[in-house]
């Protein structure tokens, strides 16, 4: 899976045609809200949210404040929509759909580890070539990532949402290396390091900042391309199945066999023609 993301300058000018963009993006327990309009960045706000579906309100009427903007003079509202964390991806985009359907605005759902990614690109050690890896903590011992490599003007995707061990993932990777997160990409540069050769840096907390921001620029630069989502049709970007789905499946095998017939799931063998 390949395409390119615009670096931030870029990706900016690129986004200025679509008006103010709102940017939601809850897929970790830290909620990050951004707003952009003719090209720069207005607001950028990071922080860690108690509960998503309490805070996101206050958080959104933060972020425009420090816009200068009211909710009617946007253009749109770009969402992240992983992967992450099942619920607070839910909530981020049930409340961006709830707003568009009551505004009429357009929506733009945006890959998270793209607007991660660009964090990452904005350090000055990621030159051209350097291999840009944003981490998300997917619990069992793995991580979400995805592999960019840095361009001239552009990220190329060279990879789809992976959902693999650390470690592994970590050790894998070749030349110089700039990982994009919190813990997980500390634990990602040591392990690197460790094996020595070769450098990595770490994109934390302080360029996390501009995750918001970020999903809002790609969003306003899909809007500005005549690009758009519909609200009954966009959807997360689990990865992988929830634990509830996991669980469930357990369930249905023990008391059905291999398949689950026993709960109303078409038996393989029946169904082959």
């Amino acid at each position: 899976m390949t395409y390119r993301v615009l670096l931030a300058d870029h990706l900016l000018a690129a986004s200025a045609a679509a008006g103010p963009v709102l940017g939601i993006d809850t897929g970790t327990p830290v909620a990050r809200i951004g707003v952009v309009g003719g090209g720069r960045v207005l607001a950028a706000l990071s922080r860690p949210a108690r509960s998503h579906g309490a805070d996101l309100p206050d958080l959104i009427d933060a972020a425009m404040t420090e816009a200068g903007l009211r909710m009617a003079e946007l253009g749109a509202i770009a969402v992240g929509i992983g992967p992450g964390s099942f619920t607070g991806l839910r909530v981020g985009l049930s409340y961006a759909k709830g707003l568009i359907i009551a505004s009429g605005l357009k929506l733009a759902g945006i890959p998270s580890l793209d607007a991660m990614a660009l964090c990452g690109a904005s350090l000055p050690e990621a030159c051209a070539g350097t291999t840009v890896c944003p981490l998300l903590d997917a619990r069992r011992g793995e991580v979400y990532a995805s592999l960019y490599r840095v361009g001239a003007d552009a990220l190329e995707r060279l990879s789809g949402d992976l959902v693999v061990p650390l470690e592994d993932f970590a050790k894998q990777t070749t030349g110089e290396v700039v990982f994009v997160g919190e813990q997980k990409a500390e634990q990602a540069c040591a392990a690197v390091q460790a094996g020595g050769g070769r450098r990595a840096v770490r994109a934390g907390n302080a360029e996390l900042q501009l995750v918001g921001a970020y999903v809002a620029a790609l969003g306003a630069a899909r809007i500005a391309r005549g690009e758009s989502d519909r609200p009954e049709s966009l959807e997360p970007r689990y990865v992988r199945p929830s634990g509830a789905a996991i669980n469930s499946t357990t369930v249905d095998r023990k008391e059905g066999g291999e398949n689950g017939t026993s709960r109303g799931r078409a038996n393989p063998a029946v169904c082959r023609s």
